[in-house]
């Protein structure tokens, strides 16, 4: 019999695909191995509430990480910027695939770019890191909540009358429906989630076999640029509910890191840039993260906590 290999995963659409893309590559690199998918409905899509008033990150990982602790799954694939800072004991983060791109896209009503959004516009988005960057760009838009899978997020733009919403770029593209972007923002002007574009293959410690099975898939650069974001995140003790973001780039042995905090209403932001040695990466993201909680961002995150 071949070896069988079972990937916990969220039953939406884009997860079904994240899933999907390991499931495949690993049977390509590993022909006598079968693996097969199993779905698992988490505490995010449970709940109908906006995932910052519960604390939000980790809402999506939970139940699945329960499912790997009790063995009933072999590993887990998530979306990086829905892990919280720490993972539980006895799991870890094994390969991180290529990033796709990190920037948010805008969807908007006829196509509309962002340089033309009506004034007064209405724009959905349930992530407080998006609308307080919006609103600091912007002070005349209405920001409206925003939950549901990608798929349902993209209907709510008709269905809720929006003008446009706010979605991660790297979703789209995994799809194929990067056609209906009407725009990207820069990602130092919209600077993303941690971990925005990455995906995480999430294994018990003690299973090496899997371990290495997986270890194939991972990409060097975009590790060391999550441990440099993961890093900055656990420093300001960062989840959903905070406007926080952070984007790290490797080029060669280099890497740079853009953060940002921001008040909820966006009248206040402090951000700040490091650039390092990769050998540094999580140094770099922890100091970029004191400068930054220096610079007034530790007032700012008193405020939100209130």
């Amino acid at each position: 019999m071949s070896e069988r290999i079972r990937i916990g995963t969220r039953s939406s659409l884009l997860a079904l695909w994240q899933a999907n893309w390991v499931k495949a590559h690993l049977e390509e690199l590993h022909p006598g191995i079968g693996v097969t998918l199993v779905h698992i409905k988490t505490e995010g899509d449970r709940i109908k509430v906006p995932l910052f008033h519960l604390g939000g990150k980790g809402l999506f990982v939970k139940d699945i990480e329960e499912a790997l602790l009790r063995g009933e799954v072999d590993l887990a694939v998530h979306s990086a910027k829905d892990l919280p800072a720490v993972i539980p004991d006895n799991l870890t983060l094994t390969a991180f695939p290529a990033r796709e791109d990190p920037r948010d896209a805008l969807i908007s009503r006829n196509g509309i770019p962002w340089k033309e959004f009506p004034r007064g516009g209405k724009i959905g988005t349930s992530s407080p890191r998006r609308k307080a960057q919006l609103l600091h760009l912007r002070a005349d838009l209405q920001i409206f909540p925003l939950r549901g899978n990608l798929d349902t997020r993209i209907k709510k733009l008709t269905t809720e009358n929006l003008d446009g919403v706010i979605l991660a770029s790297a979703g789209l593209r995994r799809m194929g429906w990067e056609s209906k972007a009407s725009d990207y923002f820069d990602s130092e002007v919209m600077v993303p989630a941690i971990g925005q574009g990455i995906l995480a293959i999430e294994t018990r410690e003690g299973n090496s076999r899997v371990r290495e099975l997986v270890a194939d898939l991972n990409h060097l650069p975009t590790a060391l640029e999550l441990k440099a974001e993961r890093a900055f995140l656990k420093k300001l003790g960062g989840g959903c509910q905070i406007p926080i973001a952070g984007l790290a780039r490797v080029t060669e042995d280099q890497i740079r890191m853009v953060g940002l905090i921001a008040s909820s209403n966006g009248n206040r932001i402090v951000r700040g840039e490091k650039k390092g040695t990769v050998r540094e990466a999580e140094t770099l993201g922890r100091q970029l993260a004191q400068e930054l909680l220096a610079k007034g961002g530790t007032e700012i995150l008193q405020e939100v906590y209130r």
